[in-house]
C-alpha cells in the first residue's frame, strides 16, 4: 500500500497512476488530517509526503505518526527543498527527501527502499504483539514474579519480597516460562525487552 499526501490534486492524481501501472494499491490525501483518520491495514506500506501542506505540514505530520505509534516509512517529496530540511527529515527517521522535478525511477527507487523497511518493521511489529499477548495471559501473581525474573532475581529473593513460600514461587515462575514460551531466563529477557519493559 502506498499511501501519498499532497495538497496539489494533480500531483496526487499523477502518482497514483504512475504507481497503480506498477501494481501498488495507491490511497491519495490532500490533507494530512485525512491520512491520520484513515484506518491503516497491517500491510507493507510507504507514504509519500510532501512538506508543505495547509495545517499540518509534513514534518508536523512524521512527528504525530511517530506519536501514535503509526510506523509507516515515509519518502518526502517538496518543490522548495533544501539541505537543513533533508537533514531534518532523514534523523527523524524518514527514508529518502526528493526535490520536485524527480524521476520516476528516483521515486521508485525510494519506494522499494521504503517498502522493504516497512517489512522489517511489521515483522518485529508482529512479534511484539506475540509477545504481549503471551503476558496478558499471565494472571497478576504470574505478572509480577515474570519482572522479578527478568530483573535477576533469584526464587529465595522473589519469595522473601512476596512473603510466600519458595515452592510457591516456583510453581509461578514454572506457569511464566510456560505461557511465555520462553525456554531460558535469558530468552525471557529478551521477551521483556521487546515488549518494552525497562530491566532495572
Amino acid at each position: 500500500m502506498i499511501y501519498v499526501v499532497d495538497d496539489d490534486i494533480s500531483v496526487c492524481r499523477a502518482l497514483s497512476l504512475l504507481l497503480k501501472s506498477y501494481g501498488f494499491k495507491v490511497e491519495t490525501f490532500t490533507r494530512a488530517t485525512d491520512f491520520l483518520d484513515f484506518k491503516h491495514p497491517k500491510l507493507q506500506s510507504c507514504l509519500v509526503l510532501d512538506i508543505r501542506l495547509p495545517n499540518i505540514n509534513g514534518f508536523a505530520l512524521q512527528e504525530i505518526m511517530a506519536e501514535r505509534g503509526i510506523v509507516t516509512p515515509i519518502v518526502f517529496i517538496t518543490g522548495h527543498g533544501n539541505v537543513p530540511m533533508s537533514v531534518k527529515a532523514m534523523r527523524a527517521g524518514a527514508v529518502d527527501f526528493l526535490s520536485k522535478p524527480f524521476t520516476n525511477k528516483e521515486l521508485l527507487a525510494a519506494i522499494t527502499l521504503a517498502l522493504s523497511k516497512s517489512k522489517v518493521q511489521n515483522k518485529k511489529q508482529a512479534e511484539v504483539d506475540r509477545i504481549k499477548q503471551r503476558m496478558d495471559s499471565l494472571s497478576p501473581r504470574e505478572l509480577e514474579v515474570f519482572h522479578f525474573v527478568v530483573q535477576g532475581k533469584m526464587n529465595k529473593e522473589i519469595a522473601s519480597k512476596r512473603g510466600t513460600s519458595l515452592q510457591t514461587i516456583k510453581v509461578h515462575r514454572g506457569r511464566v516460562m510456560q505461557k511465555m514460551q520462553a525456554k531460558t531466563v535469558t530468552e525471557l529477557i529478551g521477551f521483556a525487552r521487546k515488549a518494552g519493559i525497562t530491566l532495572l
